[in-house]
């Protein structure tokens, strides 16, 4: 199984991108998705930016994210 987070592209430098993931910045590979600009929304794998999403989705699936942090704390 794999699984993508969502990141909000921050600066673009040719074929890399600094990305802000729920508040931690990361610098991943935009080869995959070359159209993506400044301000939109990925998902990344592994450093790459596998695909562009909207921003509704990438918000609730950052909120599904934290709701399995927290229930793996309760434990």
């Amino acid at each position: 199984m794999c699984l993508a987070i969502p990141a909000k592209v921050v600066t673009i430098d040719r074929s890399m991108a600094k990305v802000d993931m729920m508040g931690n910045e990361r610098v991943v590979s935009i080869d995959l998705v070359p159209e993506v600009t400044i301000g939109e929304y990925v998902l990344v794998h592994a450093g790459f930016a596998i695909g562009i999403i909207d921003a509704e989705s990438a918000k609730e699936t950052e909120e599904l994210l934290l709701e399995v942090a927290m229930a793996y704390e309760e434990e």
